[in-house]
């Protein structure tokens, strides 16, 4: 079978992107299946081990017994290049802190530190510069974190259209808590805490280069309070996972190979706000792989799924949490939807770049 050949699954067909091996191209930033074999191409090789290769938002890391300390360690880091720096609902120094909190509390970790580290542009504004570091300030003590070290460096101008921010988490892990992508089992409810899509349209309309308003604000917050209350009401919580690149689909792939298991999506029950879907039509985008930076995947035994519902939904950035799917034995690494019209459509990865510069 070539690479163009589609795949079928009870009817629903999907076409496999062609491969890119020449040089870095915007897609490869995406999240999606062009991230994946750059990774797998370059990075696991190289730097292989057992904490990379779980394959989370954050590596989850034993301390040595001489360290007489019960619990392990979260560790993430991401870096940030969104354009513009300031959008509706966040700025790229808010993205920044949130997005690193909620990649290390996705393995039910309580964020305790954070580095920052700068990558200045010559000419930016420093009261720019300013604003951003506010925000960032604010975000970390939302989250009840700290920022204890950090970085700057000065580029040409022209090099860094005007600030890269790069972040490192660090949270803890208690004795005994086992969250992450490999622990989705057959039977599990799939949760998810709001809206989909709102932080890439928020960030593509602020750009100005498609003739179209909305008041679609990002979704850019910190959820490890609302996942900790969401820990107490259902312990047995299995996955946490933030859609931000790539998307819903694309995550929820990443999570059902992790697994070996099938995750079915249900199409009637998906958020997504009617001025997202709007545009998605407007433009030809699916909003399924849309990124957020505000929403959290929860995948829970069913008997724990009302209580979870619950503690999301007495957060404020969990107000709009739905069910919206289920874990099955089959087909084992797919996430199929069930359709408006009652079919089913395989959703793959994202196969290249559909919004650049969003996180």
């Amino acid at each position: 079978m070539s690479s163009s050949d589609p795949v079928s699954i009870e009817g629903a067909v999907c076409p496999l992107p062609l491969p890119h091996q020449d040089g870095i191209v915007l897609g490869h930033g995406s999240g999606g299946r062009m991230t994946q074999e750059l990774i797998q191409r370059v990075f696991t090789p190289r730097f292989s081990n057992a904490a990379l290769l779980q394959g989370n938002d954050a590596a989850l890391l034993t301390l040595p017994a001489s360290a007489n300390l019960r619990g392990r360690l979260s560790v993430s880091t991401d870096s940030h290049i969104v354009s513009p720096l300031f959008f509706p609902g966040g700025d790229i120094g808010r993205l920044a802190v949130c997005g690193t909190v909620n990649d290390v509390a996705m393995l039910g970790a309580e964020p305790l530190y954070l580095t920052a580290g700068f990558i200045l542009e010559e000419g930016l504004a420093i009261e720019t510069l300013e604003r951003v570091a506010a925000s960032m300030q604010a975000a970390a003590l939302e989250a009840g974190v700290t920022i204890v070290a950090g970085d700057t460096k000065v580029v040409e101008k022209g090099k860094a259209d005007g600030l890269f921010i790069n972040t490192a988490g660090v949270g803890w892990v208690p004795e005994g808590r086992s969250i992450g992508g490999q622990e989705a089992r057959p039977g599990d409810e799939v949760l998810l805490s709001g809206t989909l899509g709102d932080h890439g349209i928020a960030v593509l309309a602020a750009r100005g280069e498609l003739g179209f308003e909305t008041h679609v604000t990002s979704d850019t917050a910190p959820l490890n309070h609302l996942i900790a209350e969401v820990i107490k009401a259902a312990p047995h919580v299995h996955v946490l996972r933030d859609p931000t690149r790539g998307g819903l689909a694309t995550t929820l792939n990443e999570i059902a190979a992790q697994s070996q298991v099938g995750v079915w999506l249900d199409e009637t029950t998906l958020p997504i706000q009617p001025a997202v879907r709007a545009v998605c039509e407007m433009l030809g985008f699916d909003p399924l792989y849309l990124a957020n930076e505000g929403k959290v995947i929860v995948i829970v035994p069913r008997e724990e799924a009302p209580a979870a519902l619950e503690a999301m939904r007495r957060s404020p950035y969990g107000a709009q949490a739905v069910r919206i799917g289920a874990v099955k034995e089959t087909p084992p690494g797919r996430v199929l939807l069930r359709t408006l019209i009652g079919g089913s459509r395989i959703l793959d990865v994202l196969a290249g770049e559909m919004l650049p510069r969003i996180c």
